[in-house]
């Protein structure tokens, strides 16, 4: 085996071809850049290191992440700070709303890092977002949330805000959950997708994702498809794990493209209503696109 072999199989080298893409314009991450410094506003898009934040948000959609920028939670996945938070800011969802006025969104996807440490795990403030973005001349909303430690009371008050989209990651399958989620659960997760549908009915497009890559089997993610569309999951993201550094869970292999346009037929087979597959994919990938296809698509009666 040559050392570049053992390198694109741990992820901690070089990454394959598929992943190579032309690189884009700094002007939009400049401008966004510029509004989030200036409104003191974080985003997970720079935080996750996504690699699809210039397309994103040349499309009009953008997700901030509010609460802080420190998780009280450290997953094994994650490239998010992890560490002690100061207290929520009053005036968060004020200045999320102005953000997406002054850059002209038409999607805001709002997510947060998790608040074990809060009574409501940030509930209130997700809602209060919510609802402060959806003010006249506002946007449509999708929520990307915590499991709130289980608690059906925040997923309520959540969904009782009004989102078009409740999204929550699953993340990965089951049995490799408690190595990598060591402070969530599977159960949970599922429990807490299951209550935002029982909640918000045919008005809120529940949401999920898992990455691949990280040791799962192919019979394992048939399962946790078929648990997450039992959940009452219909949108549903899958995207190939990257390592953010040395210290987080390696990369187990690379998912050619092939196979997940294999999931993505698969997911539908499975009764999704609109799936996002491909090495690139991240939770807020082709967000409103996403939303506006299953919109479209129960308004027409399919």
């Amino acid at each position: 085996m040559t050392r570049s072999t053992r390198q694109e199989e741990t992820g901690h080298g070089r990454l394959p071809e598929w992943f190579r893409r032309p690189l884009r314009t700094a002007h939009a991450y400049r401008g966004v850049s510029a509004v989030l410094s200036e409104l003191g506003l974080h985003t997970v898009c720079g935080s996750a290191q996504c690699p699809n934040r210039h397309e994103c948000w040349s499309g009009g959609t953008a997700t901030f992440m509010i609460l802080g920028d420190r998780c009280t939670r450290n997953c094994r996945f994650c490239a998010v700070a992890h560490g002690p938070e100061s207290p929520p800011q009053a005036d968060e969802p004020e200045r999320v709303a102005e953000a997406a006025r002054r850059l002209n969104l038409r999607h805001v996807v709002v997510t947060s890092v998790t608040r074990d440490d809060l009574p409501d795990g940030g509930a209130d403030l997700f809602a209060r977002t919510i609802e402060r973005l959806h003010e006249p001349g506002g946007v449509t909303v999708e929520v990307l949330t915590p499991d709130f430690g289980g608690d059906r009371a925040c997923v309520d008050r959540v969904i009782d805000a009004g989102p078009e989209v409740f999204n929550h990651n699953l993340e990965t399958v089951e049995r490799l959950q408690p190595a990598l989620r060591p402070e969530a659960s599977y159960g949970c997760s599922l429990d807490v997708l299951r209550a935002a549908a029982e909640r918000g009915g045919e008005a809120v497009l529940v949401k999920s994702g898992l990455m691949l890559g990280l040791g799962e089997t192919d019979a394992e993610i048939g399962q946790s498809l078929r648990d997450l569309h039992a959940a009452g999951c219909r949108a549903l993201t899958l995207g190939q794990y990257l390592a953010p550094t040395r210290g987080h869970a390696p990369v187990q292999r690379f998912v050619p493209p092939e196979r997940f346009e294999e999931w993505a037929r698969r997911a539908h087979e499975c009764g999704f209503e609109a799936v996002a597959s491909g090495p690139m994919v991240r939770s807020s990938y082709q967000a409103r696109e996403m939303w506006e296809t299953v919109s479209r698509a129960r308004r027409e009666g399919h």
